[in-house]
């Protein structure tokens, strides 16, 4: 089951960088590396660890959007490496700072594959995430090695933000590093 879900994860991701509008192109991709379920004030207790391997595609900004600081549209999979929730989905990033040091915020939906119900009965409280459908938001913290290599700090957030379930969303949080490579 935990297989062919973990496909259809990776199908989604596939699926959305090929459904891309004919007028848009991956202007850059990324992967990073990141450790999966750590605890922060975001999150409650989930019992997911590991690592988590992250990959993705930005494309050209939106000049339309200009107002709104010009988000470049993404889509992002993360595969976690013990077979806790992986997530596929797409969303928005920007990039602000015009230097070597730059700040990057970025929130995406994505679909997970984590179980539908899961309790843990020492602590008595229920650590799915409550929703097949999730909120990523993320913030990174990058520098410009070259003109086509930059690298950063990041952290990820998945939950459902209590839209889709009042009365559940422990959420899962994710920090690492990763590595951009601009390709126009």
């Amino acid at each position: 089951m935990r297989i062919a879900m973990r496909a259809r994860v990776a199908a989604l991701a596939a699926w959305s960088a090929l459904a891309l509008p004919g007028g848009a192109s991956a202007q850059e991709v990324f992967a990073g590396l990141y450790a999966h379920g750590v605890d922060t004030p975001f999150t409650l207790y989930t019992g997911e660890e590991g690592a988590d391997l992250a990959i993705g595609v930005r494309l050209a900004p939106i000049e339309a959007l200009r107002p709104i600081g010009a988000p470049a549209p993404c889509v992002i999979g993360s595969v976690n490496s013990v077979g806790d929730t992986s997530f596929a989905g797409a969303g928005l990033s920007w990039r602000f700072g015009q230097g070597p040091v730059y700040v990057r915020p970025a929130v995406a939906l994505v679909v997970h594959d984590g179980p539908e119900y899961r309790a843990d009965a020492e602590r008595g409280q229920r650590t799915d995430l409550g929703s097949r459908v999730l909120f990523e938001p993320e913030l990174g913290i990058g520098y410009q090695v070259n003109e086509r290599l930059s690298v950063e700090a990041s952290w990820m957030h998945i939950s459902q933000g209590r839209l889709f379930n009042w009365e559940q969303n422990p959420g899962v949080d994710m920090m690492g590093a990763r590595v951009n490579w601009r390709l126009r």
